[in-house]
């Protein structure tokens, strides 16, 4: 890991993989908890974290050098959100030939994934979920479409996500939930948020 200074209130520190990602987001998150470290804001990405609103950056680079993230073992339940899905999505059969299964094997996939909220991004509320293994990254559309609906399952590269708002997207459509994901007068308004786990449950 490797901390860098981002203008006169900020650091960025860079990580080698999602997993130290993680660990970082977590370790900050708790050390501003527990008083130990001042930072408006902690802002995990796909392979940094960013400190905004930081008082001395230099002191706080020293601090952070000589922590050691702590393993992340987050397993309460609620830090657990089950999203009923209906999965019919069109590009199920895309994603099938991708991993040279059949769409129920597909389905049987997502649906047994533990995923988890790496980080937040593209528009509010959405989150980039991680948790399938890296062989079964799939490739966005060569053509985004103009409009996707709100609710949209989908996959790109090794994430999934959920569309919380009508908008262009490039992602493979397997499915679609009625799960609201972003409400601007709930605390926090995005349902998903960074550590969080997520199941793609099937809707009955």
């Amino acid at each position: 890991m490797r901390i860098r200074p981002v203008g006169a209130h900020a650091l960025l520190l860079d990580c080698e993989d999602p997993d130290q990602v993680q660990a970082w987001r977590a370790e900050l998150w708790h050390r501003r908890d527990a008083g130990e470290l001042t930072a408006v804001e902690i802002v995990p990405a796909a392979a940094t974290v960013l400190l905004d609103g930081v008082p001395d950056p230099a002191a706080t680079a020293a601090l952070i050098a000589g922590w050691t993230p702590r393993p992340t073992t987050t397993t309460a339940a609620t830090d657990q959100v089950e999203v009923p899905t209906v999965y019919d999505g069109e590009d199920l059969p895309v994603v099938a030939r991708h991993w040279g299964v059949d769409v129920t094997e597909v389905v049987r996939r997502l649906r047994r994934t533990e995923f988890r909220v790496a980080f937040c991004g593209f528009a509010p509320g959405f989150a980039y979920l991680t948790g399938l293994p890296a062989g079964l990254a799939v490739p966005r559309l060569a053509t985004p479409r103009p409009r996707v609906p709100a609710g949209s399952v989908a996959l790109a590269g090794p994430y999934a996500g959920i569309y919380p708002s009508a908008s262009p997207g490039g992602w493979l459509l397997v499915g679609r939930t009625d799960l609201v994901l972003f409400d601007v007068h709930a605390d926090p308004p995005a349902r998903l948020t960074p550590g969080t786990r997520v199941r793609l449950v099937a809707r009955s």
